[in-house]
C-alpha cells in the first residue's frame, strides 16, 4: 500500500513537471498562450432600459427606468450618471456598491439607495459566485444626456 502511494506521488509529480515543461514549448511553437495561463476578467453588468419619457411638468428633464443584471461575480466599470438623480432598488440577490468618498455598502433584495447628481460610482458588483443580482434603476436626467458613462480605461 505504501509503495502504491509513493508511486502515485511520483506519477503526479512527473505529470506536473511534464506539463510545466511542455507549456512554454507550445507557446513558442504556436505563438499562443495556453488557456490555463490566461487570466479571465469578471463578467460585466448589463443595463436594459425599460421606459424613457420626457417629464411633461419639468421642462428639460427625462424619466428613465432600467433593469441592471449582474451575473454571478459581475462587476460594473467605474462610472457616472452625469447630472442625473438616481434611485436603485435591489430586485434580486446582493449588490456591493461604493460611491466616491463613501464606504462600501452591501444591499440585499428589497433594499435601495440614491445617488446625487454627479456622483462617482466606483464599485458596483455582485459578490455571489452562484446567484445573479438584479436592480431596478430610475434616472431623472437632463433630456438628451447619456444615463451611464464609464470611466476611461486606465
Amino acid at each position: 500500500m505504501i509503495r502504491v502511494r509513493i508511486a502515485g506521488g511520483f506519477l503526479v509529480g512527473g505529470m506536473v513537471a511534464a506539463a510545466a515543461a511542455y507549456a512554454p514549448t507550445v507557446e513558442r511553437a504556436t505563438g499562443e498562450t495556453p488557456v490555463a495561463a490566461v487570466v479571465s476578467q469578471p463578467p460585466s453588468d448589463k443595463l436594459s432600459p425599460l421606459l424613457e419619457q420626457a417629464l411633461p411638468n419639468v421642462k428639460g428633464k427625462t424619466f428613465t427606468s432600467a433593469v441592471v443584471d449582474f451575473p454571478p461575480t459581475a462587476r460594473a466599470a467605474p462610472h457616472r450618471h452625469g447630472r442625473a438623480f438616481v434611485y436603485a432598488y435591489v430586485l434580486e440577490g446582493t449588490v456591493r456598491s461604493r460611491l466616491g468618498g463613501e464606504p462600501v455598502r452591501t444591499y440585499r433584495q428589497g433594499e435601495n439607495w440614491v445617488e446625487s447628481p454627479g456622483a462617482h460610482h466606483v464599485l458596483a458588483e455582485n459578490p455571489s459566485r452562484t446567484r445573479p443580482a438584479k436592480l431596478l434603476v430610475v434616472f431623472i436626467s437632463d433630456t438628451g444626456d447619456k444615463i451611464k458613462v464609464d470611466d476611461p480605461p486606465r
